[in-house]
């Protein structure tokens, strides 16, 4: 049986972007006479509040949006995250980096000074610094006197582990890329998997989810296309099974600008006050209802 999900985080309100990918969700589980999951990813302790969580469960319920029970939290289930993380550390796949963000950027300023350094897809820095070959001793010391860190992804070793990757997508990527998609993880560089105080990341929590839960199809918009490479290696890396991908256009702003929560986006309460109906957010988001 087919399964989907709607995986929001609950830092802000629900806009017409997501609305649009909880609704194509939803349909396209129901065309299929398959299962839709409700997973909130609350990973992140400092933006996350229960308010918002309370909101999104309103507003899908407003919009006709119906899942399965029990919801999915990301912060119950740490332990099944810090086992995956502990399983690529055994093969030497990982390592603690001790840079603070200023520090990334200053280094990156230096090597910049020279010429321009390498981005990732969402346009930022990749790693720059040293810390994939420090001396054991040093690694080891660092972490015995508590000092921060972030463990990273050791991409140049992941990359000659796993080989070559695809993934199946039946929507489109941001340059109409669609079937079967060539993975480039490398162009993430030496991705970040955990922290001293979190043992999981974006990355890492939605690859070990998607294959706990069973999931078969994983439907979200396109700014996240070339995060499926990420994906992808890790699945390969921790023997999870793949689902098929399919990505969504993206809902813009009057300046082309895709919504979002950090640039207070108009939340579906808003537009919920101001009147419109479920219908009419079909219609916005261009769905026939």
């Amino acid at each position: 049986m087919s399964v989907f999900r709607f995986a929001p985080s609950p830092n802000g309100y629900l806009h017409l972007g997501h609305a649009l990918s909880a609704l194509l969700n939803f349909d396209m589980a129901r065309a299929a006479g398959g299962r839709l999951l409700l997973r909130i990813e609350d990973i992140d302790r400092t933006r996350c509040r229960p308010e918002y969580e309370a909101a999104i469960v309103e507003d899908l319920a407003w919009l006709g949006v119906r899942w399965e029970e029990p919801v999915r939290r990301q912060s119950e289930h740490f332990d099944e995250y810090r086992k995956a993380l502990r399983e690529l550390e055994a093969r030497r796949l990982t390592f603690p980096s001790f840079e603070s963000r200023s520090d990334l950027t200053r280094m990156v300023s230096d090597r910049e000074s020279h010429a321009r350094w390498p981005r990732d897809p969402d346009g930022a820095p990749l790693y720059p610094g040293t810390a994939r070959v420090m001396a054991e001793g040093e690694r080891e010391a660092r972490l015995a006197q508590g000092e921060p860190y972030v463990i990273r992804l050791d991409m140049i070793s992941a990359m000659e582990w796993a080989g070559r990757l695809r993934w199946s997508e039946t929507g489109t990527g941001p340059g109409g890329e669609t079937g079967e998609v060539v993975a480039d993880p490398a162009a993430w560089g030496d991705v970040i998997l955990g922290r001293k105080d979190t043992p999981t990341s974006y990355h890492l929590s939605v690859a070990v989810d998607d294959a706990l839960q069973g999931v078969t199809h994983v439907l979200r918009g396109q700014d996240l296309f070339w995060s499926t490479s990420v994906h992808r290696l890790l699945q390969e890396l921790l023997g999870l099974a793949a689902p098929v991908y399919h990505h969504h256009r993206l809902m813009l702003d009057a300046d082309g600008r895709k919504l979002a929560k950090s640039t207070q986006s108009t939340g579906l309460r808003e537009l919920r006050a101001q009147g419109l109906t479920p219908k009419d957010i079909r219609r916005l988001v261009g769905l026939a209802e």
